[in-house]
């Protein structure tokens, strides 16, 4: 079993605590019963910034699995865990995708978070080899042309995954490869640079003695089956109490 470091965790269940409490904004606002404002301001900032959170996470992750996983398995059996486990989760993204498509095909989520997850785990074995310096530029490019692209719209869906729109596009979720992917490579860089070998450069304090930390770490712990299927489960709240 690979060891657990509490501080991720604990950053990781603060993230799905911001995504809990911006999904049940986004929901409220959906199903009219609150008029909020989502596409800036407060709400906003907390929804970009659980995502970004996120994000940076999977890169930092994706490092400290890669180190622990180099040291017990061949070439072939590393190449095949990232692929299955990153298609697993991709998989997942296109249940998401069905599920929103029945639920309001006008708001399918055709890319969303799942999606950009798997893929980017799928191909670990290509960017966990590139060099710290490597990883920030590439990070920053991504960046930068993914929000330099973000109001360009073209007349085919196909180029969607990658942050070009088609026209009216509408959706739930949406995360494509450019500006998204970036975040993950960043996180990859931190995960390279603070945790070399997997092993912290910077001991941190006994953050197990804090209960509140604790219980907010065990979130984090079991993030991707609440981020599964805590929508379900504050759509039918919102709509009996709605």
């Amino acid at each position: 079993m690979e060891k657990r470091f509490i501080e991720i965790d604990f950053a990781r269940g603060f993230a799905v605590l911001g995504m809990i409490f911006f999904h049940t904004a986004y929901d409220l606002d959906y199903l009219n019963i609150f008029d909020l404002n989502l596409s800036s301001g407060f709400l906003w900032i907390i929804g970009r910034a659980t995502a970004i959170i996120f994000l940076l996470l999977v890169g930092i992750s994706l490092n400290l699995s890669y180190s622990k996983s180099l040291k017990k398995l061949s070439k072939r059996k590393l190449r095949d865990k990232y692929i299955i486990r990153g298609f697993r989760i991709f998989l997942l993204g296109l249940v998401i995708t069905a599920a929103t498509w029945a639920y309001s095909p006008d708001y399918t989520i055709w890319f969303g978070v799942l999606h950009l997850i798997g893929f980017m785990i799928m191909i670990t074995l290509i960017t966990i080899k590139m060099s710290e310096r490597v990883l920030i530029l590439l990070s920053a490019s991504m960046l930068l042309i993914g929000y330099s692209i973000k109001s360009s719209v073209i007349s085919i869906p196909y180029l969607l995954w990658l942050g070009l729109r088609p026209e009216n596009f509408q959706t739930f979720d949406y995360f494509p490869i450019f500006p998204w992917a970036g975040f993950i490579l960043f996180g990859l860089f931190i995960g390279k640079h603070f945790y070399p070998k997997g092993k912290p450069k910077i001991k941190s304090p006994s953050l197990e003695k804090h209960i509140l930390i604790r219980k907010i770490a065990f979130l984090g712990e079991y993030s991707l089956i609440i981020y599964f299927i805590h929508q379900p489960i504050l759509l039918l709240i919102l709509s009996l109490i709605g």
